[in-house]
């Protein structure tokens, strides 16, 4: 629906244009640079969390972290991660009864139909958005909310008022909710499978390659739904224009056809074909080498800090077909 159009649903000529407004900002090379930055943040969060000796990995890690990033991207106050982690719950938990101001399955959703996941969260993001746009639009800033506003895509046409709401929610979403849970499903697999663990403290020079099993074994996202604009077939299947086609990223990084084992974490898995970023082409995920260098390091630190962690309660899961998230898991942690 062209209301809800953000980066994702564009395709084309439009959508390379829009990309390479702030495709540089993503470059490995580019995100290299923020390694240092990266690993003072990573100590900072582990220092607090594990100082509590109880506490909530959702809270006091997962969602710490990748927040903090977002927040200096974005180039706004760290007093605000809070309420944008908030908006992110309130809308990738459209199915959930805990997040959810509306859920999508109720008639009053239809009311928000136009809204990026039926949520009136979105409305609030939108706000937030303009007035940060307000304040840097003719300015000569560097972060992504200034490149967008500002920038003019190489097709000519400068972003309108829905390109600028839709692709600023995504930014907020996409850059925070994936990592996350990337890194608690992480943690969480890691403790039920302690000869990883074992593994990886005593190598860990192997975790940088080990990310790519953390991100197929998590698979943080279940799906993306496109629709078919012609007439065609797919292995031995025939799809008909406007049919609606569904790519599930979680069956294709457990399929028995690509992977040993594949409900086996192996953090020495090579090669790991995975499609939790896509399968290259032009909807390759554009943070993915940020998330890759945040899931190193993070582990990177956590892995060799930690004598023991073992879960104090349930894992309580979001209820999303979606979004594969947890929304707690309380442990008790100690370090070396």
């Amino acid at each position: 629906m062209d209301a809800r159009r953000s980066l994702l649903e564009t395709d084309g000529a439009r959508h390379r244009a829009m990309r390479r407004l702030i495709q540089f900002e993503f470059t490995p090379g580019n995100v290299a640079t923020y390694e240092t930055f990266l690993r003072g943040l990573t100590a900072t969060t582990l220092d607090n969390a594990f100082a509590k000796g109880e506490f909530d990995f959702v809270d006091e890690v997962a969602a710490d972290f990748p927040i903090r990033v977002l927040a200096k991207l974005l180039d706004v106050p760290d007093e605000d991660t809070g309420q944008l982690i908030e908006w992110g719950n309130r809308m990738v938990g459209f199915d959930d009864p805990e997040h959810a101001d509306v859920l999508i399955d109720s008639a009053e959703s239809e009311k928000y139909k136009d809204l990026p996941f039926r949520s009136p969260a979105a409305l609030e993001v939108f706000r937030y958005g303009d007035e940060l746009r307000r304040q840097r639009e003719g300015k000569d800033g560097k972060d992504l909310i200034s490149l967008i506003v500002n920038g003019v895509p190489n097709d000519g046409m400068k972003l309108d008022d829905r390109d600028f709401h839709t692709n600023f929610l995504l930014l907020v979403v996409a850059g925070n909710e994936t990592t996350r849970h990337t890194i608690t499903h992480t943690m969480n697999n890691l403790l039920n499978n302690p000869g990883q663990l074992a593994f990886l403290q005593e190598n860990p020079s192997a975790i940088p390659w080990a990310v790519e099993e953390f991100l197929r074994y998590a698979s943080p996202v279940f799906h993306f739904r496109r629709t078919a604009t012609k007439d065609t077939e797919f292995a031995g299947t025939r799809i008909s224009e406007g049919d609606k086609v569904v790519t599930w990223f979680a069956s294709g990084n457990r399929d028995d056809a690509v992977f040993d084992n594949p409900n086996t974490m192996d953090c020495t898995r090579n090669p790991n074909e995975h499609m939790t970023f896509g399968r290259g082409g032009p909807h390759m995920c554009l943070g993915n080498a940020l998330a890759r260098i945040e899931l190193r390091i993070m582990f990177e630190d956590l892995i060799g800090r930690l004598n023991s962690m073992e879960r104090t309660g349930d894992v309580d899961f979001l209820r999303s077909n979606f979004v594969h998230g947890i929304k707690r898991m309380p442990v008790r942690a100690t370090q070396r």
